[in-house]
């Protein structure tokens, strides 16, 4: 594998456009998007879906899903979410390569990081401008620059950006599913480590939410006549923090409990909300099992109990599709004086959806950064190049055959 004159201009092409990338990225996070801010998504996907717009591509809004959430007083009810926004451009070609990325952001509209800064070592500090509005700009620039690659009528590739992945994504799994089964390879565009390092095998996470349902009484008066939820909630999170330690791999993490009231009340409701990750489906079927078991069998008499939720990721192995995938990444990354190294990873992405579909992926093709999830994330401004370059190279290399998308696509398929 070499970098040939034709690679080269489409380098070029992205060197370039240095300060373009950067500027859209803070023009991006200086717009709240979080995953429930409804008017801020919108806003974002605008101003997304004109820059889109400038590709020789088709540009579509995608409506998504509703999705089912549990209030904390244990009311159940649906939830709309914005459209993703879908970008394809010759789906007709040999090759299908996904790209995929999210536009929501954790940091709600009543946040107080809301802009972006310049530190004084230079990174830039705001939301989202790692995880992944610098992600979205990077795999626009590795798109603009392969449309002026001679080859690049042999592979076909779809974007797809997504409103809601910090949640889970609970309506845009389906298009993920969809995508995932009928490309070659993907590439997904989560921050890499602030020194290039990737995610390589990334372990499943499910979301619960059980509701507990007891019966209200006086506290002083009536106290034995009530079946306290609360309490039993409680000894629910017990039971459920005591899986930890059984399946080598496996966390159960009880983030929060909500329900009752007044002090003068006994509780008749609470909400139990628990994440389990795992490194395996054998691991996914003994946890999700054992979940269940302990919401089919209330702590004492007078309780009722009511399971929400499951596994919204699978894990995602280090299988030979994603080994080989890898090493043809480290390859194009050495052409550019990028070493490229992986390590395990206990958080999840949309690339576990990918990856589930059948589709060998590398989801960690954003900007090099870090502190995500806090008001001290950051993104050094020297990588939105060098991360569009890398990418921009590994399209170039599936578009001259030097790497096999076809035959990664066949290794996934041996193993799914």
């Amino acid at each position: 594998m070499r970098i040939l004159t034709s690679d080269q201009a489409v380098l070029d092409h992205v060197a370039a456009r240095r300060e373009a990338i950067i500027g859209r990225t803070i023009d991006w996070a200086n717009i709240n998007s979080g995953s429930r801010n409804a008017a801020g998504l919108n806003a974002v996907l605008d101003a997304l879906e004109a820059e889109a717009k400038t590709l020789p591509a088709v540009v579509e809004r995608i409506p998504t899903q509703g999705s089912t959430t549990v209030a904390d007083d244990g009311s159940v009810r649906t939830e709309a979410h914005a459209d993703a926004l879908k970008i394809t451009a010759r789906p007709e070609a040999p090759i299908q390569v996904v790209l995929t990325g999210h536009y929501d952001t954790v940091f709600p509209a009543d946040s107080r990081f809301q802009t972006v800064t310049t530190r004084a070592d230079g990174a830039l500090n705001g939301p989202g401008v790692a995880d992944m509005k610098g992600g979205i700009s990077v795999l626009l620039a590795a798109l603009e620059a392969f449309e002026t690659h001679p080859d690049r009528h042999g592979v076909g590739w779809t974007v797809l950006l997504s409103p809601d992945e910090e949640i889970g994504s609970p309506a845009s799994a389906p298009l993920l599913a969809e995508l995932g089964a009928r490309g070659h390879v993907g590439l997904t565009y989560e921050p890499a480590l602030a020194d290039g390092t990737l995610a390589g095998a990334r372990k499943g996470s499910g979301n619960y939410h059980l509701i507990v349902t007891g019966k209200a009484a006086h506290a002083g008066r009536a106290f034995d006549e009530g079946r306290n939820a609360v309490a039993g909630a409680a000894m629910i999170a017990a039971a459920l923090h005591g899986l930890n330690g059984q399946h080598e791999g496996v966390t159960v993490n009880v983030a929060k409990i909500s329900g009752g009231g007044a002090l003068n009340v006994v509780a008749d409701n609470a909400v139990v909300r628990f994440n389990v990750r795992v490194p395996d489906k054998a691991a996914a079927d003994w946890i999700d099992a054992s979940v269940r078991a302990i919401a089919a069998t209330p702590p004492f008499e007078g309780l009722t109990l009511d399971l929400h939720g499951g596994f919204t990721r699978a894990p995602k192995p280090m299988d030979a599709a994603q080994t080989a995938l890898f090493e043809a990444v480290k390859q194009a990354g050495a052409l550019l004086g990028q070493p490229i190294a992986w390590k395990p990873s206990g958080g999840v992405c949309e690339g576990n959806n990918l990856h589930a579909a059948g589709l060998p992926n590398i989801d960690t093709l954003g900007v090099r950064g870090g502190e995500i999830h806090s008001d001290q994330e950051f993104a050094w401004p020297d990588s939105f190049v060098e991360r569009a370059q890398l990418s921009a190279l590994i399209l170039c290399k599936i578009a001259s055959g030097e790497i096999d998308a076809a035959k990664l696509k066949a290794l996934r398929m041996e193993t799914l």
